[in-house]
């Protein structure tokens, strides 16, 4: 959940001071890890969904401010277009209630969303990418009214001097130009939040980056962008390429890009901290009050306000956070890499393979970061973005391997175990790694399923391309509200 920030117009001292209190920071957060101030003791996991609006006819609903004041819960936020909402689940203990809990308290907080959402004609869809959103969609018009976003569109086009050059190839070819970075609001994620101490940062970090590809195969949901079909999991580059603050001169150079899969494996949280003030300049350089260096010398916890935004602006599938919660601060891998949806049901399994399997590889005596190179964890994410389930992966020990042999073969049995680890027994493991045990033996996703269900409508000729899409939306949300596993979802 992004940070408000006021309407500012940005000076040349505003962002020398910006620079210079990051570096104040940077320099409280290293002695605070020194002197090990972290809570640890009692871990927690946490959710974030973002949704689409749609009206009747499953097309974009403009009208996230009238939902969000329908809604009325501070759980809900809007998103970077008026077509978007965001709910911040609660954070929990992994294994507190059990899974079902979980799942109950989602899915009422959802339905009671859809039913006031209903009441001024809009409805909810947890989707990767609206198949029913077209172009001009995601004008200026679309950008919410929100003034953080507002400024991040000004200062990323001024960073870029230029339009963004949306360029994505697959079955159908998209190449187009935006004024707006409202293109990125196609983008629809659901982020898992696992909070950490400071000595396992890393492992958990660089387990993240080294599965990142086998997620975002096992559960793309985003193959339809502006009517044309694209990746499997299509938010990938539209989210790379939406955001991207470097013209064509400046991404030669090899300057990073702020929507970034990394470069190298960490031994430190601080590493990456230190990579986002050495490597990206400050979009939103807004100073707070508070001297860091002086609130932890009277014993008190800094906020770190300037680290955390300009971390905000920093778009890593795997992101670090660093937050205080009652006086008392944290550290979290916050990963980013998945679609929305299609269910609760869905959600909840990906969420128990990704916590598993990153314990079970934590606790491995050789690390699969030190068997594996960055730059095969970064090819896996984009061969899985573009082939889902047919993607091949490499994997140390196995080669490249197809999506199924993978998981069933080597992963599958380490979330068991990481869950095992954890607290969880087989009764609540069970239900939710066999909803993604039965993906892999079916080869079906969110993708597939939409894939194939449009192929049908546009043969059965009920109309051109938009109709196809228009009609397998509304299938979508309706199978969507009954909550089976999209591997079981029929498409005739």
């Amino acid at each position: 959940m992004g940070r408000d920030v006021p309407a500012l117009v940005f000076t040349r001292e505003d962002r020398r001071r910006y620079r210079s209190k990051m570096q104040q920071c940077l320099d409280a957060l290293a002695q605070m890890l020194r002197e090990e101030r972290f809570e640890s003791e009692r871990p927690q996991v946490g959710l974030e969904i973002e949704l689409n609006l749609v009206d009747d006819r499953a097309e974009p609903a403009m009208c996230n401010v009238d939902v969000l004041e329908a809604i009325a819960d501070p759980a809900w936020s809007t998103e970077l277009g008026r077509f978007n909402l965001e709910i911040n689940v609660p954070p929990r203990r992994l294994t507190a209630g059990g899974p079902d809990a979980w799942e109950q308290e989602i899915r009422a907080a959802l339905n009671h969303a859809e039913q006031r959402a209903a009441s001024v004609g809009a409805h909810l869809i947890m989707v990767g990418v609206l198949p029913t959103l077209r172009q001009e969609n995601v004008g200026a018009a679309a950008l919410s009214e929100n003034p953080r976003y507002h400024l991040l569109n000004d200062q990323i086009f001024a960073a870029r001097g230029e339009d963004l050059h949306i360029e994505i190839d697959g079955p159908d070819r998209l190449r187009t130009y935006a004024d707006t970075i409202t293109p990125e609001a196609a983008c629809t994620s659901t982020q898992f939040h696992l909070q950490v101490s400071p000595a396992e940062f890393a492992d958990y970090w660089n387990a993240a980056q080294a599965i990142a590809g086998v997620q975002v195969a096992l559960a793309a949901n985003s193959p339809f962008l502006f009517g044309k079909e694209l990746w499997h999991e299509t938010r990938i580059p539209l989210f790379e390429q939406a955001t991207d603050t470097r013209p064509e001169e400046i991404k030669v150079q090899g300057v990073r890009p702020r929507v970034w899969f990394g470069e190298r494996w960490i031994t430190s949280v601080f590493d990456l901290f230190e990579e986002n003030l050495r490597y990206f300049p400050a979009l939103l350089p807004i100073c707070d009050e508070q001297d860091p260096a002086e609130t932890l010398d009277r014993g008190d916890i800094p906020e770190l306000g300037e680290l955390t935004l300009h971390n905000g602006t920093i778009y890593r599938w795997n992101r670090p956070v660093y937050a205080v919660t009652h006086d008392t601060p944290h550290l979290r891998v916050e990963n980013r890499v998945l679609p929305a949806g299609p269910t609760v049901a869905d959600t909840l399994a990906n969420g128990a393979f990704y916590y598993g399997l990153t314990r079970a590889l934590v606790e491995e005596e050789r690390p699969v970061w030190s068997r594996m190179s960055f730059s095969a964890a970064e090819d896996n994410l984009h061969s899985a973005a573009r082939h889902g389930m047919d993607a091949p992966l490499y994997w140390p020990g196995m080669g490249e391997v197809p999506v199924p042999e993978l998981v069933l073969r080597r992963l599958l049995p380490l979330a068991h175990r990481g869950l095992e680890l954890s607290g969880m027994d087989d009764a609540w493991r069970e239900p939710l790694l066999g909803v993604i045990e039965q993906r892999c033996v079916t080869a079906r996703n969110g993708a597939v399923w939409q894939k194939e269900v449009f192929h049908r409508l546009l043969a059965a000729g009920h109309g051109g391309r938009h109709e196809a899409l228009r009609r397998m939306t509304a299938l979508y949300t309706d199978y969507m509200h009954l909550n089976a596993p999209v591997h079981t979802w029929p498409v005739d």
